[in-house]
């Protein structure tokens, strides 16, 4: 096995699949910490605003070819991640506790993603120094050849939607039920 195989072999079967863990884990500290009553619908938004913000260049690494545009998509949705994240946590000390495992997930939520970026730029190289003008950067929209196998793909999107969009819509709801008990109280 060569070294850009074992690179794409530890994206694809370790970073990704632990990220998504993480991800879920996260959602299990918001629920012990009974998000709904304290930081509620909003921190939620914020959740699935990041979800968003990195679904993107997750689904163009997986179906389209990398190439300097893929690259700076990653690079430009990393950054609003952060900012995002950023945003999240401050709001989210400000209205509940956030416990030491839930900011150790964090941690991870952060790092994950970053880790992913600098494994396709390795893998991509050429392309990533395209984007500073050192080699011909190709920009243009072609999907993977050969694309993923199909089981990988279906996999991850189901993992994806059983440990990561249900749960968090699930979290918003839970946060739009108990504001509206709340402005029924009052």
């Amino acid at each position: 096995m060569d070294v850009a195989e074992l690179t794409r072999n530890t994206l694809m079967y370790f970073i990704l699949p632990l990220w998504l863990a993480a991800g879920f884990a996260d959602y299990l500290c918001h629920r012990a910490s009974d998000i709904e009553h304290t930081s509620g619908w909003k921190e939620s938004v914020l959740h699935l605003l990041q979800f968003g913000e990195m679904a993107v260049p997750i689904l163009a690494v997986m179906f389209l070819e990398i190439n300097a545009l893929v690259i700076l998509t990653m690079i430009v949705c990393f950054l609003l991640h952060e900012i995002t994240a950023l945003w999240d946590v401050s709001y989210a000390v400000s209205t509940r506790e956030v416990t030491p495992i839930e900011q150790h997930v964090h941690s991870f939520l952060e790092m994950l993603p970053l880790m992913g970026l600098v494994m396709v730029v390795i893998l991509h190289f050429d392309q990533f120094i395209a984007l500073f003008g050192f080699a011909p950067a190709r920009f243009d929209i072609t999907f993977k050849q050969p694309p993923l196998h199909v089981g990988y793909v279906a996999t991850i999107l189901t993992c994806v939607l059983l440990f990561e969009v249900l749960p968090y819509v699930e979290e918003l709801v839970r946060g739009l039920r108990a504001r509206r008990r709340q402005l029924r109280g009052r």
